[in-house]
């Protein structure tokens, strides 16, 4: 399993981040970093199961372990998602956290990521990515 971390620092207040973050529009536009026309389904509670899918419903389950609104979430990633049917995967404590930390010049937002190795170059391309344009939403929208 390898530990990744990225973060990146937001001239916007932790609320604001948190909304472009979990938005359903907002979430669509930075996760087009990932696969255009991601979106996610399910309520953003602890222990509840979110689906994270594309336009054709590939994609994967997580389980929400922890949830403090405008500070901190974390998901616990179950399996994998075909063309709607659930396939569980072994894949042990496989995690994305996202974490808000307020400071003067707005929000630090760091994010961290267990992932099996095969995945590192994929998260290593795409989350940079993804953080500028959270950075972009949080600065630039009303």
């Amino acid at each position: 399993m390898e530990q990744l971390s990225y973060e990146i620092e937001i001239n916007a207040e932790p609320e604001k981040v948190w909304s472009v973050l979990w938005g359903g529009i907002t979430y669509r536009q930075w996760t087009t970093a990932f696969t255009e026309g991601s979106f996610y389904e399910g309520v953003l509670e602890e222990n509840n199961i979110i689906k994270f899918l594309d336009p054709k419903h590939n994609g994967m389950y997580s389980r929400v372990e922890k949830m403090i609104p405008n500070q901190e979430i974390k998901f616990l990633h179950l399996g994998e998602i075909y063309e709607g049917i659930e396939v569980a995967k072994e894949w042990g404590d496989a995690t994305e956290s996202y974490i808000l930390e307020e400071n003067d010049e707005g929000t630090l937002l760091k994010t961290v990521i267990k992932t099996p190795a095969e995945f590192k170059t994929f998260f290593e391309e795409k989350f940079p990515k993804a953080l500028n344009i959270i950075k972009h939403l949080s600065e630039n929208q009303l």
